[in-house]
């Protein structure tokens, strides 16, 4: 299909315009004209430019773009990602927040239905606007059983943080770094953060707050929206797809 038609589907389906990022979203580098296979992964990397080109893809859809705010120098990494981009003919698509907030192919509703969760209300505001949704179960989980579930279904290993409550209710989902939502989620009474990373200053805070939280890993717990709209893509267009699974361990 023509490029220009897929990606203005997808800025309008994702509403790259509508969040204030410091990514700049939508079709950063352009390649060929005519899209028949895209890839799709959490991040821009050589390695993954290389390995959409060995796999012909004619687009890669990442959430961490190579763009954030501007390059001053094409120098160095960037110059050899961007070169890459353009010597292979690969548009690079990028959603960063758009993806993290979106309501059905999102990241953090993803991770709310990983544990059979539907999102009741939006939470977690940055910038203004609320990028991630809060769930809530029929009847209180131990911390441990909603540990146990994230890890298994994302493949990954969590550390849970029982500052507060242990008995869960109510959870929030913030993909990658969402401990800037540890004090929105104990005033409106959230049991359980579920984010990405958390640092030695997220810790303190959670702790004297008190606010329970379950890491289960930047690159982890975005790979969720890249594979939702990769299936979106290929459902509705017909593409030939396929994502590129490139772990960090972070």
């Amino acid at each position: 299909m023509n490029r220009d038609e897929l990606v203005a589907f997808l800025n309008e389906y994702l509403q790259v315009s509508a969040y204030p990022d410091k990514s700049s979203n939508g079709l950063q580098v352009e390649g060929k004209t005519e899209v028949e296979r895209v890839a799709f992964a959490v991040d821009t990397t050589l390695r993954t430019i290389e390995r959409a080109a060995k796999g012909k893809a004619d687009m890669l859809v990442v959430h961490h773009g190579m763009i954030w705010g501007g390059l001053n120098y094409i120098t160095g990494i960037h110059y050899k990602r961007l070169k890459a981009l353009i010597e292979n003919g690969l548009n690079l698509y990028v959603a960063h927040l758009p993806l993290d907030a979106h309501p059905e192919v999102g990241n953090n509703v993803g991770l709310l239905k990983l544990l059979g969760l539907e999102p009741k209300e939006p939470f977690g505001e940055y910038r203004g606007l609320s990028i991630g949704f809060y769930g809530e179960f029929e009847e209180p989980q131990p911390i441990e059983k909603v540990a146990q579930v994230i890890a298994e279904k994302l493949d990954t290993t969590v550390k849970t943080y029982e500052f507060g409550e242990r008995e869960i209710k109510t959870v929030g989902a913030i993909s990658g770094a969402g401990a800037f939502a540890l004090e929105e989620a104990r005033r409106r009474g959230i049991d359980l953060l579920i984010t990405g990373e958390f640092t030695h200053a997220d810790y303190l805070t959670a702790l004297d707050l008190p606010q329970s939280v379950l890491v289960a890993g930047h690159y982890k717990t975005e790979t969720l929206g890249v594979k939702a709209l990769m299936e979106l893509v290929r459902e509705r267009f017909g593409l030939s797809v396929f994502f590129i699974d490139e772990p960090t361990g972070l």
